[in-house]
Parts: structure tokens; C-alpha cells; sequence
């Protein structure tokens, strides 16, 4: 299952839209999946877990939390709208492509895939352009 949740003013339109497209992301390599939430939030309020769950004084925008399951991968994907807005801004780029960005950001984590590296950070930005042009492909 895919669900959404709004700790914010902000919410996604056409959820199935968005929640068909995550389960091609998992499914494009070839994983299965249980239960993936995502939560919007603003930037205050992800301060908040990155300091009481990671010790991290730092705004950021996006924390995935990854859960055992033994039917696919699980976890909670919290996403910053305030950031996503600012870093669309800076990369000159529309608010939704960079939502779905971070979006996938997420769910590639939670698949295995890192960004500590540069070579990680690289694969990690082919995976998320791959994944980003399965939004517009019909199931």
C-alpha cells in the first residue's frame, strides 16, 4: 500500500497518479513492496525528526525511514515542501519535477541505493532522471 499524509497545507492532486507511478519505480527493479508512506511536511517540522531521530542540526528535504518486511521493502519517506520549493527555485527547475525527485530520492533508498559518495551521488541522480520519466508512462 501507498498512502499519503499532510502535515502541512500542502497536498499532491491525482494520489493515484502518484502512487501508481512509486509502485513502477519499485517494480522497474524488480522489488516488491508492503507499505510506503510518504508524509509532507515543512521544514520546521523535519528539523524537528532530523534532530531527535539522527542528531542532525540541519535543515533538509527528505529523510526516508526504512522498516523490516518480509513481503517488499516499507518505510516512511518524509519530504520537506518548504525545501523542494527552495531547491526547485535554485535549480531553476518546475515545483512538481522537483517533487517528484525527491519522491523517487526516497523510494531509491529505501530500494538500496546510497549517495555518501560522489560515485553513489551520480548513480543516484541516473536512477532518480530514469525514474522520474515512469511517471508519464501509462500502466
Amino acid at each position: 500500500m501507498i498512502d499519503f499524509h499532510y502535515e502541512t497545507d500542502f497536498s499532491i492532486d491525482n494520489e493515484s497518479k502518484f502512487a501508481d507511478w512509486v509502485s513502477r519505480i519499485v517494480l522497474s527493479e524488480d522489488k516488491a513492496y508492503s507499505q510506503l508512506d510518504f508524509i509532507f511536511c515543512d521544514d520546521e517540522y523535519l528539523l524537528k525528526i532530523n534532530q531527535d531521530y539522527l542528531d542532525h542540526d540541519t535543515y533538509t528535504d527528505i529523510i526516508t525511514f526504512p522498516y523490516e518486511d518480509m513481503n517488499g521493502i516499507a518505510g516512511d519517506i518524509f519530504i520537506s515542501v518548504d525545501r523542494v520549493k527552495e531547491n526547485a527555485s535554485d535549480f531553476g527547475v518546475e515545483f512538481d519535477l522537483e517533487l517528484k525527485r525527491v519522491m523517487a530520492h526516497g523510494v531509491l533508498h529505501l530500494l538500496g541505493f546510497g549517495d555518501k559518495s560522489e560515485e553513489e551521488a551520480s548513480q543516484m541522480r541516473l536512477k532518480e532522471d530514469e525514474k522520474i520519466k515512469l511517471f508519464h508512462v501509462e500502466h
